[in-house]
């Protein structure tokens, strides 16, 4: 059996993934970082994104769209807790791609900082969703 750590992935809705896994990448604000068993202890803020979690004895990755949250590393153990977690075969892409249109169309109409900042915030996500998409499509 390969060398594995225990992966938690929690959204304030439901527990989207709990097991091992050999390897996990997260979309952390400074740049995506990867988590291999026995790595330091750490604590990190996550953008929108892929999270994407090997698991054992498989070819394949778990792919999981997050839009954001923390990622905790410590010994034998990886918890996310997402804003929004959603796997990433349940990903809508007509959705996703009419948010990112809306926020566009918001970010062009700006009526207040407000606003333009929440629509930014909007329009990082819905591409972070279609990013996520297009990378399950490759698989």
């Amino acid at each position: 059996m390969a060398n594995t750590v225990h992966v938690d992935v929690v959204s304030a809705e439901e527990e989207i993934f709990s097991g091992l896994a050999e390897f996990i990448a997260a979309p952390a604000s400074a740049g995506e970082v990867g988590v291999y068993p026995h790595h330091a202890p750490m604590i990190t803020t996550i953008k929108p994104g892929a999270l994407r979690i090997k698991l054992p004895d498989t070819a394949e990755e778990t792919l999981i769209f997050i839009s954001g949250g923390i990622l905790e590393v410590q010994p034998g153990l990886v918890t996310v807790l997402a804003d929004t977690a959603i796997r990433g075969h349940d990903l809508d892409e007509a959705k996703a791609i009419a948010a990112k249109a809306a926020a566009e169309e918001a970010m062009k109409n700006k009526a207040s900082d407000m606003d333009y900042a929440k629509a930014q915030a909007e329009l990082a996500e819905a591409v972070a969703q279609i990013q996520a998409i297009e990378r399950l499509r490759r698989k």
